[in-house]
């Protein structure tokens, strides 16, 4: 779609040969220069195959939150997919349906994320974050990513589930086989791997149910949110099946740990690169909660979302048919000066934040509270346990545009 404002050289330039489904290597390390051209210069970006890619905050928030869009994504993943688990993973979970099938899943998923069952588990959290601390400071070292950052939401995601934490790393590789696929393209390797981690991960947790049920039938428990899903089976008028709550508990797990890791690497990396930022929080360590927003919102853990239009919908002057895929820029709309003042600085004292890195609307991510506790109990404790802590050497990047984050980043402590 093209735009009746004159562009700057630069801006042109980046545009010219931009796809977002085979992006050149300098959007993965910054994207950010690329949403900001799109937003002046081609906000409804109309893709290849036919899809259109919104960077202004307005435009986003809009498609979340109108009624006439659907999150149902059976046909699109059956195209990308083809039959198999992964397609099954993807459609059957919550994250991609409508009403009245998300708001039912929805509800009986909320056992998970009660206040009291978040309080029960902030403990453990706590517990988690001062082992890992102390295993770094013992070494005089760390890879913020990989000995931090990675560890944590996936522990705090088994404690939750009631997994053996030793299971850690072969949950953490099925997560990321389920979840790659679902960037702007998706090979046939990405697909196949995620097909057999979807039967994996499948037949790991039907044999952890098992064992659950066997166990509170003879009156053990562990107290931890499965049993609750178990409980409920029995207890609501219209419980999930067998199959939901497994595809439901690998959605649990996937956005969980993606997430946060994400977060906090990405939030401490952009500590780093503004030190006058990090001083800030490590002199008055209440400024967290603020801390925590404006790194959700400056380099967000998820940079796409998808809807699909079920009613025509006028965006930038242009109406677009029902049928029509949208994509969501919300690394974009998180960096528009039409919603926040100098979007490109970063400023944990930033107020208001109304950033859309957890969406909004009826699909605003349900795990959000988690995450956030989650961010402000880790990413507090680092930066008062480690007051002269700095990076050491080149980050690296996982090379995804949906999902942002770091694979590395050496730290000295």
């Amino acid at each position: 779609m093209s735009s009746t404002l004159v562009a700057p050289a630069a801006q042109t330039t980046l545009l010219e040969t931009f796809d977002l489904y085979a992006p050149p290597a300098e959007f993965y390390e910054s994207p950010y220069p690329y949403y900001k051209a799109l937003r002046e210069l081609d906000p409804v970006h109309e893709n290849a195959d036919g899809s259109f890619y919104l960077t202004r905050y307005e435009d986003v928030r809009r498609v979340y939150r109108t009624k006439g869009m659907t999150s149902d994504k059976t046909g699109m993943f059956t195209k990308k997919y083809g039959p198999g688990a992964l397609l099954e993973q993807h459609t059957t979970s919550m994250l991609f349906s409508d009403p009245p099938y998300h708001t039912r899943i929805r509800n009986l998923l909320r056992h998970a994320f009660t206040p009291r069952a978040l309080q029960q588990l902030e403990h453990r959290v706590v517990e988690l974050v001062d082992g890992l601390i102390e295993q770094c400071r013992d070494r005089g070292e760390m890879d913020l990513v990989l000995d931090f950052a990675f560890p944590l939401p996936v522990e705090v995601i088994c404690t939750m589930l009631g997994i053996d934490t030793r299971e850690r790393e072969r949950l953490q590789e099925w997560s990321r086989e389920i979840l790659t696929p679902l960037e702007p393209t998706a090979t046939p390797e990405m697909i196949a791997d995620g097909n057999r981690a979807v039967d994996e991960f499948t037949a790991f947790l039907r044999d952890l149910l098992e064992e659950k049920r066997a166990n509170m039938a003879r009156g053990v428990r562990a107290g931890d949110i499965l049993e609750d899903l178990i409980d409920s089976q029995e207890s609501e008028d219209d419980p999930l099946t067998a199959d939901e709550l497994v595809q439901n508990c690998i959605l649990l797990l996937n956005g969980g740990h993606e997430t946060t890791t994400n977060l906090v690497s990405n939030g401490m990396k952009a500590m780093f690169d503004n030190p006058d930022q990090l001083r800030k929080l490590h002199d008055d360590p209440s400024l967290i909660g603020g801390a925590i927003e404006e790194m959700l919102r400056f380099d967000s853990p998820l940079q796409i979302g998808n809807r699909g239009i079920a009613e025509p919908f006028e965006v930038g002057g242009t109406t677009l048919a029902p049928g029509t895929q949208i994509l969501t820029s919300i690394g974009g709309a998180n960096h528009d000066p039409d919603a926040f003042d100098q979007p490109e600085v970063f400023d944990i004292t930033r107020t208001p934040n109304k950033h859309l890195a957890f969406a909004a609307g009826i699909h605003a991510c349900i795990g959000a509270p988690l995450a956030r506790m989650e961010g402000t109990i880790a990413i507090g404790k680092l930066v008062a346990a480690f007051p002269d802590m700095q990076r050491t050497g080149p980050i690296s990047r996982g090379g995804r545009a949906r999902f942002r984050g770091l694979t590395s980043m050496p730290v000295s402590i």
